[in-house]
């Protein structure tokens, strides 16, 4: 039997899109807050908020969109949200006011949570359901990537020309992506009157998709153990004197993650959740454990390779789970609501691991983030995968 086609144009399109748009958010993630000390003399806290307000604009932006996406149309709020996105990156060229730069991060957070939500539903309309293990894994490789090469060319150009040609060149990612998404097939989706009527009123099944809420939960919780390791990541490497290897780490992580996708995303279609769930979330927690342990550069690598397969496989299969469970008509809340989990726990990461730190160390906080993946492990064989194995033995002994 012939497998349905996943490498469609628009499927290679949505992907190149989002990663451009992811790019942009990326390369800015990693210099703001040095920028906004530089800049305006902002004491830490302050510069944290800059770079932080912009996960609380996604966050505010991403249920909205959820709910209303095929209400205002898939086609209008992808390109307006898009269009916002490049001209709140072009106004950090001029701002010279510090609440103005405050106003303005907040805004191009929400403007991405709003192109990401569209961009992420019409990827899930785009691929094959018997497929969508494997697709939804290779999109989110373009989310990966950008976490590997934004950084990298940041640091570089903020090196070599300075912060206004960082953010010049995020302007380039962000008018590439809207280039880009020009090419995607956005069809709008007919809802019923019955389901127009269902979105009407502020319930919050109106804002969360709740048939993959044991999965967003687990999300929240992952994110939260993987934001000690892109917040503070930097500085162990210098306090154990790794800096060097450390500028690898997160190329060494995409490229492991891109290399096992076509073995997780297959597998996970032909043989289940479990199958891919259980071991990358092992992997994540040896890689976590290794990391705490990291004495030289091959070592703090291998954490890098480990947590990248590991981590970055378990949440797109957190993804597609979430998108399996949800009726057609509420997909694109389904991918907002993923979202939403994965932005609070990297955004409330930092903040309460950054008060325990002093008191932990860097090598402490991550042992203690590696309890956190067993404790995730756990929740979800009793939350998720003990009823899988339960429905997979069912259908093995029917046949």
């Amino acid at each position: 039997m012939t497998r349905p086609k996943l490498w469609t144009k628009d499927f290679i399109m949505v992907c190149l899109t989002n990663l451009f748009l992811s790019m942009n958010f990326y390369l800015l993630m990693v210099i703001f807050s040095e920028y906004t000390v530089k800049k305006f003399d902002a004491p830490q806290s302050l510069a944290g908020l800059a770079s932080s307000i912009f996960i609380l604009g996604t966050l505010c932006s991403r249920p909205l969109a959820g709910k209303y996406l095929d209400v205002i149309g898939r086609k209008k709020m992808l390109y307006s949200s898009i269009i916002v996105f490049i001209v709140t990156t072009i106004l950090y060229l001029v701002i010279n006011n510090l609440a103005l730069l405050l106003i303005d991060r907040f805004i191009h957070g929400a403007a991405l949570g709003v192109a990401a939500t569209v961009i992420a539903t019409v990827m899930t309309s785009s691929i094959p359901r018997e497929r969508s293990g494997e697709g939804i894994g290779y999109f989110s490789m373009s989310v990966t990537i950008a976490t590997a090469i934004g950084p990298f060319i940041a640091l570089i150009i903020v090196q070599q020309a300075g912060y206004n040609m960082a953010f010049l060149m995020c302007v380039i990612f962000a008018v590439i992506g809207m280039v880009l998404s020009l090419a995607l097939k956005v069809e709008n989706v007919k809802i019923s009157k019955e389901q127009a009527e269902s979105l009407k009123g502020f319930k919050l099944s109106d804002f969360f998709e709740f048939s993959g809420l044991s999965m967003a939960i687990l999300m929240v919780i992952l994110g939260f153990a993987y934001s000690s390791v892109i917040t503070f990541f930097s500085a162990f490497a210098n306090e154990v004197n790794l800096t060097e290897a450390a500028s690898f780490f997160f190329l060494v992580y995409a490229v492991f993650l891109l290399a096992s996708r076509p073995i997780t995303g297959t597998r996970f279609d032909v043989k289940g959740e479990n199958s891919v769930v259980y071991p990358c979330m092992i992997l994540f927690l040896i890689g976590m454990l290794i990391l705490s342990q990291a004495q030289n550069g091959f070592i703090l690598l291998l954490a890098g390779a480990l947590i990248g397969i590991g981590y970055g496989t378990t949440m797109s299969c957190i993804q597609t789970i979430m998108v399996k469970k949800a009726p057609p008509h509420r997909v694109g809340l389904a991918n907002s609501t993923f979202f939403v989990s994965f932005d609070l726990g990297m955004g409330v990461g930092p903040f309460v691991l950054g008060s325990i730190l002093p008191s932990l160390g860097f090598r402490g906080m991550y042992v203690s983030m590696a309890v956190v993946v067993v404790l995730c492990i756990i929740y979800y064989f009793f939350a998720h995968g003990k009823k899988v194995s339960y429905i997979q033995k069912s259908l093995q002994a029917e046949q």
